[in-house]
């Protein structure tokens, strides 16, 4: 029996679509029997095997793999600041910056944007989100934080989950205007986040590193932003400074290369998120959006 396709939902023409899984083979080796998910246990979780592949997209010749990997994902090559000729490295081009007229951010100051390129899913209450990835499976707050009593801050309250395929634009942004605090580091492994994986474990989530940032707005209350590290992402970096005003939209940092995860948790009842992204994850489908994009808004 084939292999169940991954589908998402593309919010511009309405359409479910096929997702085109970079590594789909290898990732369906590794996690979907016994003998690739001990091999995913003793040797590339950890970190010094995505260290070691992020130490080859650095080095010279990797620009190699750029032109091909553009076909084959339809990179929209229009968007970057720069040639994809001008790049000396795969993870320079992975971590590309992008023309800040190709994403708009979505105007109004009680309008929340998505914080990332990627295929979202959105709960309006994190505590009734189970089953997204695997029926029945689910995790809690203090997991995904490491902190019991942040946790508590964002009972009851909205979650999106923004997940990045490697041909996505891999920088993250803050979805609101406020303070940020200093991003705390969650030490743990580095699982794939591919739905191939999920649907085996969803607690790779939670057991891979991460970085929690907490910001404090005037519309939303407090809002935390989770990045979520995963196999061959060789970093996660940060480039705001703590308790410096940020705007919405305000780039916040970078992944390097590999597939990655942004999670974005609001307190009970401080946004409405968009019907239509909340009707897709209702029956566990992920919407492709753009960072910039409407997420919601705070109820008046």
């Amino acid at each position: 029996m084939p292999p169940e396709p991954i589908r998402y939902f593309d919010r511009y023409d309405r359409t479910t679509k096929i997702e085109k899984i970079f590594g789909e083979r290898w990732l369906r080796l590794a996690y979907d029997n016994p003998v690739g998910r001990f091999a995913v246990w003793l040797l590339v979780r950890r970190s010094f095997f995505s260290w070691y592949y992020g130490r080859k997209m650095n080095q010279r010749g990797s620009d190699q793999r750029i032109l091909p990997f553009i076909v084959a994902y339809d990179v929209d090559v229009s968007e970057f600041t720069k040639s994809p000729f001008d790049y000396t490295t795969f993870n320079q081009f992975f971590h590309r910056a992008l023309k800040p007229e190709c994403r708009p951010i979505a105007p109004g100051a009680g309008v929340a944007v998505l914080p990332a390129d990627g295929r979202h899913l959105a709960f309006a209450d994190v505590d009734k989100a189970g089953g997204f990835y695997v029926k029945g499976a689910t995790f809690t707050l203090g997991e995904l934080l490491g902190d019991a009593v942040q946790a508590a801050r964002f009972a009851g309250g909205s979650m999106l989950i923004s997940r990045l395929c490697p041909s996505d634009y891999h920088r993250f942004h803050f979805p609101v205007s406020g303070v940020p605090s200093e991003a705390r580091l969650v030490k743990g492994s580095l699982y794939s986040v591919s739905p191939i994986a999920l649907r085996r474990n969803i607690l790779y989530l939670v057991r891979n590193k991460r970085f929690v940032t907490l910001t404090e707005t005037g519309e939303f209350g407090t809002v935390a932003m989770v990045e979520v590290g995963a196999t061959n992402v060789g970093s996660i970096v940060q480039g705001f400074l703590p308790g410096r005003p940020v705007e919405k939209g305000e780039e916040k940092g970078m992944f390097a290369f590999g597939g990655s995860c942004v999670i974005t948790l609001f307190a009970r009842a401080r946004i409405a998120i968009d019907p239509d992204i909340l009707g897709q994850s209702a029956r566990c489908i992920e919407t492709y959006a753009r960072m910039g994009d409407r997420l919601g808004v705070a109820p008046a």
